[in-house]
């Protein structure tokens, strides 16, 4: 294949306008993002282009208002309880579905990521009355449940691309010597799939911090998250602590998703280091 050092004139051209159409699209996507971040150093309560001045009392109040910080409490402590039930649900799942012996794979993986697919809104409303028969509204264990059931499909879909590949002659080679299930998994199939298991994770805690359909019809006011409090701001005043909240939202999901990379960097070195050694 032709590298771009050596390359035509013509290819260089056709790289060169690609990158440009990628970098256009990119900057159009990210153009909403970059417009907020400014607005949350603004100092008057409204938004306004160019600024006065700059100022950082909408950090302030979200960082030091017991609103605020209640709401991000809250979306912590339900998107960590989600992250570890869908972790071990998805994860149990994936490993199901990768054994070749497995019936009906197709299908239930289609069940399994169905919460993907199906408006979040059906969702919600379905999750609403089946809680209101049961009495899980208004709760904490309900509305765990209820994010748990959006988050574990990203947990399934990384494990098993984690999975694909993966030798099952290791773990029949390991049970053939005489070690118990639990050690077959800590020692082999645990450090093979960590990599999918961690992704998993972190998009499912991100999926259950920036959820906010299911959370309105089933979380009451002990529970209001932060992207509650953010959407009932936008209905009922447009404060510029919205912007800053948005700020922190954004810088924190940039975090989330460059672990996620590196750790799929980290999956490709250890496949490609297992794949040398057989």
């Amino acid at each position: 294949m032709t590298t771009f050092a050596y390359a035509s004139p013509i290819e260089r051209a056709w790289q060169y306008l690609h990158r440009l159409i990628c970098g256009a699209v990119l900057l159009f996507l990210a153009a909403p993002i970059l417009t907020i971040i400014p607005l949350s150093f603004n100092s008057v309560p409204f938004f306004s282009y160019p600024m006065p001045g700059l100022s950082l009392r909408w950090y302030e109040e979200f960082f030091l208002t017991d609103r605020w910080q209640g709401a991000l409490h809250n979306s912590i402590f339900i998107a960590v309880s989600v992250t570890l039930l869908s972790t071990a649900l998805g994860t149990l799942a994936a490993l199901g579905l990768s054994r070749p012996s497995f019936p009906w794979r197709t299908a239930v993986m289609s069940l399994l990521i169905s919460p993907m697919i199906v408006p979040a809104v059906i969702t919600a409303v379905a999750v609403y009355y089946f809680y209101a028969d049961i009495g899980l509204l208004n709760s904490y264990t309900g509305l765990i449940l209820a994010q748990t059931l959006l988050a574990t499909p990203f947990v399934v879909i990384a494990v098993t691309a984690t999975l694909i590949g993966f030798d099952h002659s290791l773990t029949r080679a390991a049970a053939g010597l005489g070690a118990p299930p639990i050690t077959v998994f800590f020692e082999i199939i645990l450090p093979l799939i960590l990599p999918g298991m961690v992704s998993g994770a972190l998009f499912a805690f991100l999926s259950s911090f920036d959820e906010v359909v299911v959370a309105l019809f089933v979380a009451g006011p002990a529970q209001r998250t932060l992207p509650m409090v953010m959407f009932s701001g936008l209905r009922e005043e447009i404060s510029p602590t919205l912007t800053a909240a948005a700020t922190v939202l954004i810088l924190f999901s940039i975090v989330m998703l460059s672990s996620v990379e590196l750790l799929r960097r980290r999956s490709q070195r250890l496949r490609g280091i297992h794949n040398a050694n057989h």
